[in-house]
């Protein structure tokens, strides 16, 4: 079935919830909703920092945003969290399940709560909010679900075994959910960012070469999402270089792609890290003082 273009002004007025809206894309994209006349929801495990952050935003003329505190792991968090956003702004018409986390180190080293950390938010919390979301949606026979996946998807980054098994898990998800969704009137965007420069890849190195191929602000990713959400787009790859080099290795055989991958040090970014940067950063994932 043809989907309908929608125009930028047709934002306006829209309800959009983010979670992990608290810091990096999720704030960017809330940003950047409010800047398209949409009414934002974000959503924060840290919900200090959540309403933070709207007090922030919400310096723009005619800003209508509210920070919740959501837990996206749990359901009853979650389905409150979506409460709470229609009831504050009205009825939800995009939810973009941007909350991720993104340790780094050899498989072997990694702690199992950690494992079972990453896998409950990245792979459990896009469940759990498609599901609350499509529920919904198709009701009303119209609304839209935005999945963040990630170039480490669709690739193969040493250092980064979990990370990238449950973000390729967010990629067949979300193909197959816009599969099953495209004759009811909802919309499925998926998501796929290169290298965002935010907390979660500080410390990681890529080669210098590739900076201008794989590295975006957050900023980059946020007006992505929008547009796609305007245009009712499929999927994004963002930058659009990133999509170019993605698709001529894509051509290659699997063992040629990994030795190209090897032979321009694409695959050492999560291994040769500052150790300082990603300390602080695993130290708030699990708790302790950043």
């Amino acid at each position: 079935m043809a989907r309908p273009y929608v125009s930028p002004q047709g934002l306006r007025g829209k309800v959009i919830a983010v979670t992990g809206g608290a810091r990096g894309i999720g704030r960017a994209t809330a940003a950047a909703f409010l800047a398209a006349g949409a009414a934002v929801a974000i959503g924060d495990i840290d919900a200090g920092l959540a309403a933070q952050t709207a007090a922030e935003l919400s310096a723009r003329p005619g800003a209508r945003i509210v920070g919740l505190p959501l837990d996206v792991t749990d359901a009853d968090s979650f389905a409150s969290f979506l409460a709470a956003a229609e009831a504050e702004l009205g009825p939800l018409d995009v939810l973009v399940n941007n909350a991720g986390i993104m340790p780094t180190g050899l498989f072997s080293d990694e702690d199992p709560a950690m494992t079972a950390r990453m896998v409950d938010i990245n792979v459990n919390g896009v469940l759990i909010g498609s599901r609350l979301a499509v529920q919904r949606f198709r009701r009303r026979g119209s609304g839209h679900i935005v999945n963040i996946a990630s170039l480490a998807g669709v690739t193969v980054l040493p250092g980064l075994a979990t990370y990238c098994g449950t973000k390729r898990f967010v990629i067949g998800f979300t193909e197959t959910l816009e599969r099953e969704l495209r004759t009811d009137g909802v919309a499925v965007t998926l998501v796929l960012p290169g290298v965002v420069r935010t907390e979660l890849s500080a410390g990681t190195r890529m080669p210098k070469w590739m900076t201008g191929i794989t590295t975006v602000d957050p900023e980059d990713v946020a007006a992505g999402i929008v547009a796609a959400v305007a245009k009712r787009k499929r999927r994004a790859v963002i930058p659009k270089s990133l999509g170019r080099l993605l698709s001529s290795m894509a051509i290659l055989p699997t063992t040629a792609q990994y030795a190209l991958l090897h032979a321009l040090k694409i695959d050492v970014g999560a291994m040769h890290v500052d150790p300082v940067l990603r300390e602080r950063y695993h130290r708030r994932l699990t708790g302790g003082a950043a």
